[in-house]
């Protein structure tokens, strides 16, 4: 049984990670600071520690579990905090994946399977952006997401590190906080649901490429024993307005009040979406879920969880 260490393991996307891995038969042990993680997120058959990717106790979690793979999920994810505070998003991002991979090349790891972002892009001069399209992040997060991935390529013509990269568009489903560094749908399920204003940001005409949680985690396990030494896009192909989204959602749970327009935020781009004809045609992945069900989903998702979600603050929206 091969044995997976998935940083980040207990936050929205990474824990469902750890699930289809468990559920496909690795042995998996989850590193997470719970910093923006859920202990409720844990999957019981993992064992667990809690630890930052930064710290010197990570080299010990390796020395005694000795993963064959990791996944790399654990990361400082908000864009705009990243521009009030870009030390700390390069500290998370950058220096805590170093010493992620410092551990892999002592240990043995035999492969890294790393979530990057659509954020590496910026603004983007054609669409949907292909793996080809200029690297220009609009911010310190894309930034620092990016500046992983060169070391990747580095440590695996050093040291036999193989790696896949997976560049996420806005990934949305069931266990996103709606209270911490959220996405709109969680948001504005949590807004809807509560009967409490939705903001938009901007005019709200700016596109987004929404994927289902459950469709990026089966790149992550087709990456497992594909796309050795790779950069693929994840996405629909398909960019859909947060106005389309807001009256999508607004069908979905009986809404009945009107959207409030705030000015636009710094450092987010437009539109964008990505073309993952590379993917479709090395990983055998294309998404599954379209936007309706996958709302669907997430929405029963937090009717059932209501009761145990702290209300928000409305500093929060899109």
């Amino acid at each position: 049984m091969s044995r997976v260490l998935v940083t980040g393991g207990a936050g929205f996307i990474g824990s469902h990670v750890v699930d289809a891995l468990i559920q496909a038969g690795y042995e998996v042990i989850v590193v997470d600071d719970l910093s923006r993680g859920h202990r409720s997120n844990i999957n019981p058959e993992t064992k667990f520690y809690q630890v930052d990717i930064r710290s010197e106790e990570l080299a010990p979690i390796f020395a005694h579990e000795r993963p064959e793979y990791v996944n790399h999920h654990a990361a400082h994810i908000d864009l705009r905090r990243s521009l009030e505070d870009p030390l700390h998003d390069a500290s998370a991002n950058i220096l805590g994946s170093i010493n992620l991979l410092e551990c892999c090349r002592r240990y043995g790891v035999r492969k890294i399977i790393y979530a990057s972002s659509v954020a590496v892009y910026g603004q983007p001069e054609h669409l949907p952006c292909d793996e080809n399209h200029p690297i220009r992040p609009s911010s310190p997060y894309g930034a620092s997401k990016y500046a992983v991935e060169p070391y990747l390529h580095i440590y695996r013509e050093n040291h036999r590190l193989d790696f896949t990269i997976l560049r996420y568009p806005n990934v949305y489903g069931p266990r996103q906080d709606p209270l911490g560094e959220a996405g709109v749908v969680a948001i504005f399920s949590l807004q809807m649901l509560l009967g409490e204003q939705v903001r938009i940001n901007g005019s709200g005409d700016q596109e987004r490429d929404f994927l289902y949680v459950e469709d990026c985690v089966r790149a992550n396990l087709l990456s497992m024993e594909k796309g050795s030494g790779e950069v693929y896009n994840l996405g629909t192909g398909k960019g859909t307005s947060i106005n389309r989204l807001f009256e999508e959602m607004r069908r979905l749970t009986g809404y009945s009040r009107e959207p409030v327009y705030g000015p636009p935020k710094p450092g987010e781009v437009f539109r964008i979406c990505l073309d993952a004809n590379k993917a479709s045609k090395e990983l055998q992945w294309s998404p599954t879920h379209g936007l309706q069900e996958g709302l669907e989903r997430t929405l029963a998702y937090f009717k059932e969880h209501l009761a145990i979600i702290e209300k928000p603050s409305r500093k929060k929206s899109n």
